[in-house]
């Protein structure tokens, strides 16, 4: 008997349909709003008269073997792909299916749930904090796969690494990957990345879409043991980075300018900036170690409200309603420091949220304390 189309469990999934309407100041996606780096840049315009008739190199060769250089790390630890949400997708794929569990701490990145779906796996979410407290609940269900993302996305949080490390010894040579997706780690100052080529189980992901400003060429990269980034190479495939892609990325990971280092200075200053500014306000903001900060209305304050009353004053942010463990708060990305004032200025513009006056004196007597360690003995500070 045939199958129908599609298969059964396909029928809770949705696309993903981001609110691309124009906005004046879109501060809503993350991305580097001073642009490309520019080594990239240069790479781009010495590409665009090139064939592009042609397929490119099946494995990125010139951006693995970039990162390899980059990182010090051997190139058969490194996978690239269409960006990093590419690659969780190959490596769930690559880790199991047929009902498999996918475990990871929550709230986090929405595209994990939704890959591991596509992929037949069955999500497996822990509470952030109990997941922090006593990581080995990642592994309770025993899983096909562990993801955790630091720092967090929506929240901006770090997951100790010590507390992966305690995963990573209970899970040994032969359990489950443990995914470690990296994607704001430029702005953390810490990475497990050289930790990743030398471990039988973790994998180190990463995007070129965030501090080196490429998100419209999709580019990303996996660091890991080789076992494990042979079977990634499998579920990947060839020619998934452009032509046009492949030197650009590679050419911006190298930063032989230290162009990335002046960028992540800036937007660190800015983010605690804006947070100081936010909480002067009224407003919530959750300490963050990435290049954004999840703010809480005060009060009751609606963050869908809040996000259309800004789009309303030409400034985009997203709106994360009922987050676990978070409650209502909008999500912004941190700009150069006019566009902070574009977006300060929005907000001092919406109409009044009424603020009850505990609350508005709590948060304007909160420290501003930055969340950010030294960079860990033998790890590279990204």
């Amino acid at each position: 008997m045939m199958k129908g189309f599609p298969r059964p469990d396909y029928g809770q999934l949705r696309a993903y349909a981001p609110d691309q309407s124009p906005v004046e100041v879109d501060l809503s996606d993350n991305t580097n709003l001073r642009g490309p780096h520019p080594e990239a840049a240069e790479a781009l315009q010495g590409t665009l008269g090139s064939v592009v008739s042609r397929y490119p190199s099946a494995y990125a060769e010139a951006f693995r073997s970039a990162v390899a250089e980059r990182f010090e790390v051997p190139q058969d630890c490194v996978t690239t792909g269409c960006g990093s949400d590419a690659l969780i997708d190959e490596g769930l794929r690559a880790a199991g299916g047929g009902g498999g569990l996918i475990a990871f701490p929550s709230p986090t990145f929405v595209m994990v749930e939704a890959f591991a779906r596509l992929n037949g796996l069955v999500p497996a979410p822990v509470r952030w904090d109990e997941a922090l407290s006593d990581p080995l609940r990642l592994l309770r269900d025993d899983p096909c796969a562990v993801y955790i993302c630091s720092p967090n996305n929506p929240t901006g949080a770090e997951f100790d690494f010590a507390a992966v490390r305690t995963v990573l010894a209970a899970v040994g040579p032969k359990g489950p990957p443990v995914f470690l997706d990296e994607a704001y780690a430029d702005f953390a100052g810490r990475s497990m990345i050289q930790e990743a080529a030398a471990s039988d189980r973790l994998v180190v992901l990463r995007t070129m879409s965030k501090a080196y400003g490429l998100a419209g060429l999709r580019a990303g990269f996996a660091v890991g043991a080789p076992a494990v980034i042979a079977e990634m190479e499998k579920s990947r495939g060839p020619y998934k980075v452009s032509r046009l892609a492949d030197p650009a990325a590679a050419a911006a990971v190298r930063d032989r300018s230290g162009w990335l280092a002046g960028i992540v200075a800036e937007l660190v200053e800015n983010r605690e900036r804006l947070r100081a500014e936010l909480v002067s306000r009224g407003y919530d903001p959750l300490p963050s170690a990435a290049n954004f900060l999840l703010v809480r209305p005060p009060g009751t304050g609606s963050a869908l409200e809040l996000t259309e009353q800004l789009r309303a004053r030409g400034v985009g942010v997203r709106a994360f309603p009922s987050l676990e463990g978070v409650g209502d708060a909008i999500r912004v990305s941190v700009a150069p420091w006019d566009l902070m004032e574009r977006f300060l200025q929005a907000l001092d513009d919406c109409p009044a949220i009424e603020v009850p006056s505990t609350a508005q004196d709590a948060a304007a007597a909160a420290p501003i304390v930055s969340p950010i360690v030294p960079p860990e003995e033998g790890q590279d500070g990204g």
